[in-house]
């Protein structure tokens, strides 16, 4: 998703016509890019997308953005006027990236390459950076040229997520110097750097040039920088977390060390501020479409990442508090109390599908109750109890949402309708336009009172009573008595007989049916004690089926519905962070087999994928694959699908905290193996964990 309204409509490729036997042509239409095979080298806000050699051409989601804007569609590097061939790509964090090739069309022509470049690509909040390193082994000199072809770009994010190029505004570029250039678009500008190079500007095109001489046995290097200005941003860069860089973690299953290894540098590069409030840290969502504040999202991630400190979570909390809802307002979906969905610089539109969004979005019916959780689980990791009770009134504004506004009907539910009607359909974590939809596969009508919210609700209102009464404040009583109302509603209301066993039906909808598809969103309700014990041992029985397990993790929904399909976004696939919330209630409910079970389809799945998590992944049984297939379009980094790591270790030491006793707690599945982790923190103090 992106800010800017963009104005011109030009596919992201040439439309062609195309002919089939018996039908009349057609135009090609645009396309969401693919991301399952490019390279992302990312700090937030900032990002560069290439092919696997580095070359961004134009194509798709290549490019080089800040914020969301492609500030860059093209860096194409050529030496002695010939494409590298590539042989590798590494690097040391996500933020950096070396791309090995050989230039063959200037070496000799024995079997061992004696000509190689290697091109490190860095990207900082705001600036991307460029070094080239020509290296000659050949008992003689080299005389070459080392070219590089930008283009200057601006396309608006949602027009490129959408596969559709075009700047709101109008695009310069002139030349700043001998060895430089200003880009321009509207407000924001972005000044290039290429020293001792032969810069030439043609419009949009930029062209770097360098002649050098490269001794035998010897390198010359060469580089250039863009260093970005947009004073329209509403969200930055932050600085990385000395904390996570001093965790570590040895495990007697490998998979799960490197997981957690690759999924902390991710973070690292996923952490931002407001500009509003630039001292607190929350982590984006994920790249490339979601750099940005998202409050459900921001919330689940920094709250599976408790074990690394409360510092995030707290952090997180405050920032959510200073955009809570104070008001009614119909066409931003605002009310008092109530936790924001999104946050962007100017109202988001996406072509094609009558989605206009605020810049200031309320359209969640989860993060209200979900911004309690994490408030009550924050406080007992050790968040001091002076920057608690800072959030109590942002705690009983929440807690007075779920019950006067977020229960729409006053049937004792929350629920959620988009009243505007370029809003969001769905409000919950799974909101695709077909998320919900019944066994047949006809969709449900909202309004809709989704299973895991009632959860969430129940949770909040018993972890918010306990805040209430430990700082002495009224109405912990009153949040208990509600709760213990919603418990008995939901067990009434949602639970649907089947011959496998009941289960909770995924939403009540508009006429209060129970919609019948089995799908992952029951997993949720592990955990939060909405469930007494009989219902647990259903639904844990439940996830582990073979309709819903697929052996890389959960699925979305089961195969026996008709609408599931592997590769459907929110009906099939496998979602990490969903997989590790299942992973964590079914841990806190006793069911550490079952927890393990999906645990280890977790762990197949991220070895599959280099250990950096996408955001989901087909549904596809690993009896039938022999590694987990991706869904093209899934975002990667993703915050809450690498805090899935820490979810999974936590389960699997079963960490158990309460700073206000002074308890923290360590008990270890033994199937787990053995576990050496440096760096858990427990308020505010390190602690080393070995079982």
């Amino acid at each position: 998703m992106t800010a800017p309204h963009p104005t011109t409509d030009a596919p992201a490729s040439r439309s062609t016509v195309t002919e089939h036997e018996g039908t009349t042509p057609t135009m090609t239409q645009p396309l969401q890019p693919l991301l399952h095979d490019s390279v992302v080298v990312l700090t937030a806000p900032s990002q560069a997308w290439s092919a696997p050699d580095g070359r961004i051409d134009g194509h798709g989601i290549h490019g080089f953005y800040h914020s969301d804007l492609r500030v860059l569609d093209r860096i194409v590097l050529t030496v002695g006027g010939a494409d590298l061939e590539h042989i590798a790509t590494a690097g040391s964090s996500a933020s950096e990236a070396v791309f090995t090739g050989l230039a063959r069309g200037i070496d000799d022509a024995t079997a061992d390459p004696r000509v190689r470049v290697d091109h490190t690509r860095t990207v900082r909040s705001g600036v991307l950076d460029e070094r080239i390193v020509l290296r000659n082994a050949l008992g003689s000199s080299l005389r070459t040229v080392v070219q590089v072809s930008l283009r200057a770009d601006f396309s608006p994010m949602q027009q490129i997520k959408a596969g559709l190029t075009g700047s709101e505004h109008p695009v310069s570029v002139s030349a700043d110097g001998a060895s430089g250039a200003v880009l321009r678009s509207g407000p924001v500008s972005a000044r290039l750097s290429a020293p001792e190079a032969h810069v030439t500007v043609d419009g949009a095109a930029i062209t770097l040039r360098w002649e050098v001489d490269v001794p035998a046995h010897a390198e010359v290097a060469v580089g250039w920088s863009t260093e970005v200005d947009d004073p329209t941003a509403v969200v930055g860069g932050a600085a990385p977390s000395a904390e996570w860089e001093a965790f570590t973690a040895e495990t007697g299953d490998s998979r799960l060390a490197s997981w957690l290894h690759r999924a902390l540098a991710d973070l690292q590069a996923l952490r931002m501020s407001t500009v509003e409030r630039p001292d607190d840290v929350f982590l984006a969502a994920g790249a490339p479409w979601f750099f940005t504040l998202f409050g459900r999202d921001s919330i689940w991630a920094a709250r599976m990442l408790l074990p690394l400190g409360h510092e995030p979570a707290a952090s997180t909390l405050r920032v959510l508090a200073h955009y809570q809802g104070t008001e009614s307002v119909d066409a931003t979906a605002e009310q008092p109390g109530k936790i924001m969905h999104e946050l962007r610089p100017a109202a988001l539109t996406i072509p094609g599908e009558g989605v206009v969004l605020p810049p200031l979005y309320y359209g969640t019916v989860d993060a209200t109750a979900l911004w309690v959780c994490l408030l009550h689980d924050a406080w007992r990791w050790g968040m001091p109890a002076d920057e608690v009770e800072a959030l109590l009134p942002h705690l009983e504004a929440a807690l007075a949402w779920m019950r006067d506004y977020g229960d729409s009907d006053g049937d004792g539910f929350l629920e959620y309708v988009d009243t505007t009607g370029h809003g969001l359909a769905n409000q919950g974590w799974k909101d695709s336009g077909d998320s919900i939809q019944w066994r047949d596969g006809t969709l449900a009508e909202g309004p809709i009172a989704l299973c895991e919210v009632q959860g969430y609700a129940y949770e909040a209102a018993i972890g918010g009573a306990e805040l209430l009464d430990a700082f002495g404040r009224d109405g912990g009583s009153a949040w208990r008595e509600w709760a213990a109302g919603l418990k008995e509603r939901f067990a009434s209301a949602f639970w649907i007989d089947d011959p496998a066993g009941a289960y909770p039906a995924v939403a009540l909808d508009a006429s209060k049916r129970r919609v019948d598809t089995v799908t992952s969103n029951i997993g949720h309700l592990l955990g939060t004690g909405i469930l007494d014990d009989a219902q647990a041992e259903l639904v844990a029985r439940r996830l582990i089926s073979p309709q819903l397990c697929s052996g890389y993790g959960l699925r979305t929904m089961s195969t026996d519905s008709a609408g599931y399909w592997p590769l459907s976004y929110h009906g099939g696939s496998v979602w990490a962070h969903d997989t590790a919330i299942a992973i964590s209630g079914l841990t806190r409910d006793g069911f550490r087999v079952e927890a393990g079970l999906l645990a280890d389809g977790l762990l197949a799945a991220a070895d599959g994928f280099g250990y950096r998590m996408p955001e989901l992944h087909s549904g596809d049984p690993a009896s039938e694959t022999s590694a987990p297939i991706p869904y093209p379009a899934a975002c990667r980094p993703q915050a809450w699908s690498a805090a899935a790591a820490v979810a999974v270790l936590s389960a699997r030491l079963g960490l158990r905290a309460d700073a206000p006793s002074g308890s923290f707690e360590v008990d270890p599945d033994p199937a787990a193996g053995s576990i050496r982790v440096r760096g858990l923190r427990f308020a505010g103090e390190s602690r080393d964990v070995t079982v």
